[in-house]
């Protein structure tokens, strides 16, 4: 059998290893596990997994619909986030096409644009942000996606509206372009920019949003696109049926009725981001404030050996030389008690 051209060079995802009884700070979970209300919904529906799921997603989509000011056909929904933006470039992307997005970001974007034979233009960023007007720079005539990620990940940064809707008024109708939010409930800079009222002034924009975060449902996979119908309808298109199961629908319907449960998660986080600047501060270490629930932390050493030092130590973070920073980490913020021995293990580490 011949492998397709356009996956020749595509190098499988390989998972990270975790050593037994490790915290694991590597994944930007929620440390407070998944919402109460959504493991109780587990529990009650249990005995339906004989049955097919909802194949349109319609609960969900209604009240997503509703909790977000839009209607059931701005929605689509998949296996994670990472299955729309595959949905996305499925229904876009031609051989020969590109796509444009930034340096040292999500590498989801690449993967969902090679698939499909396009190519991927990379942006510089500055101090850790996306550059828009570097993005710009690199848009032509086979340009069919712009992604963005905001906040982003692995620096945890992000851009305001104001830039936001200067670049929308300047980059073509004709390109789409994707604003992954899905760390937008941790955010808490007043003038993050408010996307979903600027879809109907700009159709070639779709949002993406994810159950994963804050909401504790990682292991359920699901996300979801937000866009103009006509533009959400082109993706219904590429996608498989019943690809959101039945287990997850439940959970992310129980789980976006848990506005305490979001609260106690945006509390935990801001306090476990502080007392992480505090002691990177202590330490004379270099890092981004973040807008998301973990930190990129600059150490002076190659990733890999402060990765496999504290893994050593029974903790485990994200080494990010993937992302060419090669002396960065990013740590996702856990509990007071997985903080501090983090931090134990990471000045053990530097000491040494």
């Amino acid at each position: 059998m011949k492998l397709r051209k356009t996956l020749q060079h595509i190098v499988p995802y390989s998972p990270g290893t975790l050593k037994e009884g490790a915290i694991k700070l590597a994944s930007n979970e929620n440390p407070l596990g998944p919402s109460p209300r959504a493991v109780a919904r587990l529990k009650e529906m249990a005995t339906t997994i004989s049955l097919y799921p909802d194949a349109g997603v319609l609960r969900l989509r209604d009240a997503v619909a509703k909790k977000l000011g839009v209607e059931r056909e701005n929605l689509i929904f998949g296996n994670g986030s990472d299955e729309v933006l595959c949905l996305i470039t499925g229904a876009y992307i031609e051989e020969g096409d590109n796509t444009v997005t930034s340096e040292h970001t999500f590498s989801e974007y690449t993967f969902a644009t090679v698939l499909f034979g396009g190519k991927v233009k990379y942006a510089p960023m500055q101090d850790g942000r996306f550059d828009l007007e570097n993005i710009l720079a690199l848009v032509d005539s086979r340009t069919k996606i712009v992604f963005l990620c905001n906040p982003n990940n692995p620096t945890g940064t992000s851009f305001g509206e104001g830039e936001f809707r200067a670049f929308m008024e300047r980059i073509p109708s004709s390109v789409l372009v994707v604003s992954d939010e899905a760390y937008r409930e941790y955010v808490e800079r007043p003038d993050f920019p408010d996307t979903l009222r600027m879809i109907p002034k700009y159709p070639n924009l779709v949002v993406l949003r994810t159950f994963s975060k804050i909401y504790g449902l990682a292991g359920l996979r699901v996300g979801y696109g937000i866009g103009n119908r006509e533009v959400i309808a082109d993706f219904y298109k590429t996608k498989t049926p019943f690809n959101v199961n039945l287990l997850a629908q439940e959970a992310a319907l129980a789980a976006l009725e848990d506005e305490e449960f979001v609260k106690l998660s945006i509390e935990n986080n801001r306090k476990g981001k502080e007392y992480l600047y505090r002691e990177f501060d202590r330490l004379g270490l270099r890092y981004y404030p973040s807008d998301a629930n973990f930190v990129c932390v600059h150490v002076g050493k190659d990733s890999m050996e402060v990765f496999k030092a504290i893994m050593e130590l029974g903790v485990t973070i994200r080494p990010l030389r993937s992302f060419q920073l090669n002396e960065w980490i990013r740590v996702t913020v856990g509990t007071e008690e997985q903080n501090r021995k983090f931090v134990n293990c990471l000045e053990k580490v530097l000491e040494g």
